[in-house]
Parts: C-alpha cells; structure tokens; sequence
C-alpha cells in the first residue's frame, strides 16, 4: 500500500518521467537523500521519545521536565526543513497540476522544468539571508537550555542547501542540457527583467499587492510551481523590489511560522495514521462496521461514512484516512456492482466530511494562527461531520433503494460481537485521545505520542501485525509529508505578514464589516471564498494567510470563532475534493486506482449534498458550539 507521501505525489500530478540518470548524479542523489532522509527518521522519533517523556514525567512523575517543549521545538525546525529536502527530492511538495496536464507534452515537460527552477530561484536568493539571519540569532539564548538560537536558525541555511543540491539534480535528470539551460536562463532572466523595473513599482504601492500576490501567486500555481515556493518567491519580490524591507525577513518570518510548537502535531499525528493501517487497527474498525451494516441496501457506503469518521478523528490525515479505508472496502463494494466513479466520488466525499474530526490538521493550524482553543475546536468538529455525514447518507439511501442483496448474507450475532471483540481496542483509541487531552493528562501536541505509544502496543500484543521494517519508511514519509506542509505554513507567514504591512488588512477588515446583511452575508462570502481557496491553495495555506485576517471580523460581527472555524473549515474540505481542481480529489483516484473521470459526474450529487450540510452547520451554530 502506498505511503501518505507516494499518495501526496500521485495527487499532485509529478508524473514526467525522469532521463535516465548517470552514475555521478545517481550517486550524488543518494548523498543528499542520506544527509536528509536519515537525520529527518531520527528527527521523527526524537521528537516521540522527548514529548513522551514529557508527559510521564509532569503526570506520573509530577516532575514536570522544563527544558523538553524547548528541545522539541529546536528540533522540530531541523524536521521541517529536513523534511522539505525529502519532499523535493519525491516530488512530493503540494502543487496543482490540472493546467499543466492539459498541455502538450513537450510543453508538459518545459513547464516540469520551470516547476523545479522556479522554487532554486527563490532558494538562491534567500539562502544568504537566512545565514545573515542565523548569524543574528547568535545573540539570543534559549531560555531553559541556554542554548544559542543559531543552533536551531541554522536549520534554514542547511535546509535550503540541500534542497538546492536536490533541485538541480533533479532538474538534471528531467531535461536535455539544453532545456535546462533555457529553463533556468528564463528564471535568471526574470529575475533581471524585476530588478530593471523596481524603480517604477515602487510608486505603485498597494497595486504591488495585485502584481505579486495576485497575478504572480496566481500564474505561478497554475504553471504548476509547488505553492510553498510561489509564496515565498512572491513575498521575496514583493519585499525585496517594492519596500525598503531588509530580505532576512523573509527567512525570519518563515522561521516564525514554522516554529509553533503546536504544529508538531502535524508529523506526529502523520504517523499515527501510518501506524495505524500497518497494524491492522483501521481494517478491524471497518470490518466490525461492515458486520452490522454489510446486509442493508447502500450498507457498505454507509460503512464507508462511518468508517472514515472513526479513523480520521485517530490519524489527522486525509491521505492516510483513505489508504486505511478503501481497500478494506472497494473490492466487496464492486463485487455487489458498485461501479468504481461511485466508489472514488463518495470516497472523496467523505474526506471533505471529515475535515473538522479531531485531531484534524487544518484545526490544529486555525488554533496556532488565530489563538482559538484547540481544545474548544476539537470538540465543536464532531457533530458537524456528524450532520454532513447524514447529508451523505440521505443520498447513499436514494442512489442504492433498489441494490440487488440477494446474494448477500447477514452477519450472525456471533459474528458481529467477534468483530467487536476484534475492533475494540481500535475503537477505543479516539476515546483514549479526547480523554487524555479534556483530563490535562497532555496538550494537544503530546496526546499524539500517547496514541502513538498505544497503538504500537496493540500492533504488537493484540492485533500481533507489527512489521519493523516498514518503521524506517514510514518515518521517512513522515518527515516528507510533514516537511511540504510546513514549508508551505512556513511561506504563507511571510506572505500574511508583508500583507499585514502593506495595510491590506485593514482594509479588508473595514470592507468585510461593511458588507450589507451583517453576520449572515459575511458567513456567505466566507463560505464561497474558501471552497474557492480550498481547491486552489488547500486548506493550511489559506488558513495561515486569510485566518488572521477573517477571524477577528467574525468576533467583531457576532460569530463564535468556533463556529465560524467549523464552517470555513467544511468550506475548504468542499474545495479540496471537488473536481476539477481540488487535489484531494486526484488523491482520492490515485488510492483507488480509479481514473479521475469516472468519478466526475457521480462526485456532483455528493458534493450538493455536502453543501447542504455545510448550509445547516452555517445556520445553526449550536451544531459547532453546543457542547463547549
């Protein structure tokens, strides 16, 4: 089965096959790939072992260990960045590809190329300001550790050494010499083409926000260039050509964003996810749910509902949710004649419905950048998914009313309390994870470690399917999944921050304030915003850049942030699986091994169904906030 991050690539459209490599860059390419995948495994498990001692300590020990949240954090900059070089060396950066498919493919093939000098580009330019800034950093000490803080700012210098040692390999192996000499003469050349015409952008002031932020993210995502780097280099531009604004900013910003200690939850919970579907708990979860429901007409659909439900609120990520899921399921489902653009759509669909399942990422980034409670988000995401899901299932009853069972047995009692008996321990792990968290046994980066730790002992003393060889790989894709998110959290800081400058927030909060209708006609606009950022940026870039902007005015104009982060948080969800562009989608086609267009028209009702449910959750806040 594949890795979250091989699924993450298949999404994401790197499909160009590269030139045969010659022995030198092969050999190269393996150095590189040992100086980042090794260090960043350990990093993994590094950060594991010391937020699990922390726990034990504080709790049972009740000797708390002041200095482990300080190492964790020094640490988790070396795995975001560590982690950046495994993701470009796979291809694995998150990037929208749906123009670039579209095109022939010699021009197909030019546009791979730009895809790769696009993002050397920007780490050419900001690999000196970031050792200038890590430089600087010599003069600030760790409070607990007393640690000089170049120790962990140097990790930006390293970090973007290594990936430009990997993006010209890469670009290398893609193309001719001669194709990579144009494309790289092309970035060169526009970076020239800027520097000539900086005086006369200048006086343009905030029609320089239109120039970079706009046109420039825009042409540059479309062209498929991976979106942590069509951020950064803009931002780059923008501050570097239109500001008197020193350019270490631009590393110090991405080093800000992507220090939060509450994102090491992101690689963390990753994990969870990998180990659960290596152990077997997810496929015990949906075989205990198919025993009860496998005999009614439409029961594996609702199987399916139910069973993402249950593993999106263990593992945090969509792309392993899915894995776990829907081989369990899709061979039984065709067997009773499901054709497979069904399977995919309503795969897909359930994977926007989860996206307010604790611990979801998306919610743990809106806690970070907005200060919203991530206890209180946690625990206002389950019944919104909750009335999504029935949305759904409303529509599984109409499609399958007339399914031919006849050739289908139902489970004995017997049977059903074996599954049970089987799927317990799994079922118990999201109830062991919200328990640790409301008891203050851990926060809500270390109760990944205590699901971590129970579910590696319930691979190896209960479900005894425990593969130790797969635990290096997998904390590799951990480290490379994790790395292109947060590079991406990273990018959008800087890029929030210099709109934050400009004034462009403020202005935009003056303007959404001033919108007729008060809360219901912001709660609108939010909702068609997001669905649209949702499919083009996906959910974490767009909450970094537009959260701290939005929130605020929901408080000012009377909506709960929880609410209003259940509701935007489902808006995005609709984005990001919805076709044509939403890249949850593809991924959802990749895991199934079913072509994206037979899903395209069954994928229609699902997600009018959805936005039915998103409309109700919108309309009624106690959905989200009834139980704080």
């Amino acid at each position: 089965m594949e890795s979250a991050t091989e699924m993450a690539v298949m999404a994401e459209g790197d499909q160009t096959p590269a030139r045969q490599p010659t022995p030198g860059l092969d050999r190269l390419d393996r150095i590189v790939g040992l100086l980042a995948e090794v260090p960043a495994a350990g990093l993994v498990l590094a950060e594991v072992v010391i937020l699990l001692m922390g726990v034990f300590w504080r709790y049972v020990l009740h000797h708390p260990l002041v200095w482990s949240d300080e190492l964790a954090s020094i640490l988790f900059v070396w795995l975001a960045m560590l982690g950046s070089v495994v993701a470009l060396r796979r291809g694995g950066h998150m990037r929208m590809t749906a123009v670039v498919t579209m095109a022939s493919p010699r021009t197909r093939a030019f546009l791979e190329m730009i895809a790769i000098a696009a993002p050397l580009t920007f780490l050419m330019l900001v690999i000196w300001p970031s050792v200038i800034f890590a430089e600087e950093e010599v003069w600030v000490r760790t409070p607990a550790m007393g640690i000089v803080n170049t120790w962990r700012a140097a990790a930006l210098p390293v970090g973007f050494a290594l990936m430009i040692a990997t993006g010209l390999i890469r670009l290398c192996r893609l193309g001719k010499p001669r194709d990579v000499a144009i494309a790289l003469g092309a970035m060169a050349a526009l970076v020239v083409v800027c520097t000539l015409l900086s005086p006369l952008l200048r006086p343009l002031e905030n029609w320089n926000l239109v120039i970079f932020f706009v046109l420039g993210v825009g042409a540059m995502v479309m062209l498929g260039v991976p979106i942590a780097f069509s951020f950064a280099l803009a931002t780059f531009g923008y501050l570097a050509l239109t500001t008197n604004t020193p350019t270490l900013v631009v590393a110090g910003r991405m080093d800000e964003g992507m220090s939060h200690l509450i994102l090491l939850a992101v690689p963390l919970f990753v994990l969870l996810g990998l180990l659960i579907e290596m152990t077997g708990m997810a496929r015990a979860m949906v075989g205990f749910l198919a025993s009860l429901l496998g005999h009614v007409r439409g029961g594996l659909s609702y199987v399916l509902i139910g069973a993402m439900y249950l593993v999106s609120g263990i593992s945090g990520s969509k792309a392993a949710d899915m894995a776990a899921v829907a081989p369990a399921l899709f061979p039984e489902m065709r067997k009773r004649g499901a054709k497979p653009g069904d399977l995919v759509a309503l795969l897909a669909a359930t994977g926007a419905q989860t996206e307010t399942i604790p611990p979801s990422l998306v919610l743990i980034t809106i806690g970070s950048v907005t200060g919203v409670s991530i206890a209180a988000l946690f625990t206002g995401g389950l019944l919104p998914a909750i009335v999504l899901g029935l949305a759904l299932a409303a529509l599984v009853w109409w499609r399958y009313r007339h399914e031919d069972l006849s050739g289908v047995t139902r489970a004995t009692r017997a049977e059903i309390g074996r599954a049970f008996v089987i799927a317990l321990p799994a079922l118990a792990l999201p109830f062991i994870i919200r328990a640790a968290v409301i008891e203050g046994v851990a926060t809500a980066t270390e109760v990944s470690t205590i699901g971590i730790a129970y579910t590696v002992l319930a691979g190896l003393l209960i479900y005894r399917r425990f593969d130790w060889k797969r635990i290096y790989p997998m904390l590799v894709d951990t480290a490379s999944l994790s790395g292109s998110i947060l590079l991406i959290i990273g990018a959008a800081t800087g890029m929030a921050w210099a709109l934050t400058q400009s004034g462009f927030s403020s202005a935009l909060a003056d303007f959404m304030k001033d919108l007729p209708g008060g809360a219901a006609t912001f709660m609108a606009v939010s909702i068609l915003a997001f669905i649209v950022l949702g499919s083009v940026l996906e959910g974490i870039p767009a909450i970094v850049l537009f959260g701290p902007l939005l929130f605020p005015i929901a408080r000012a104009v009377g909506i709960h942030e929880v609410h209003y982060a259940m509701v935007v948080c489902l808006a995005m969800g609709l984005g990001l699986f919805a076709p044509p562009f939403g890249v949850g989608y593809y991924a959802a086609c990749a895991i199934s091994r079913i072509h994206p267009d037979e899903g395209m028209r069954p994928i229609v009702g699902y997600m009018v169904a959805l936005f039915v449910g998103l409309v109700i959750v919108a309309a009624v806040p106690w959905i989200s906030i009834g139980f704080l």
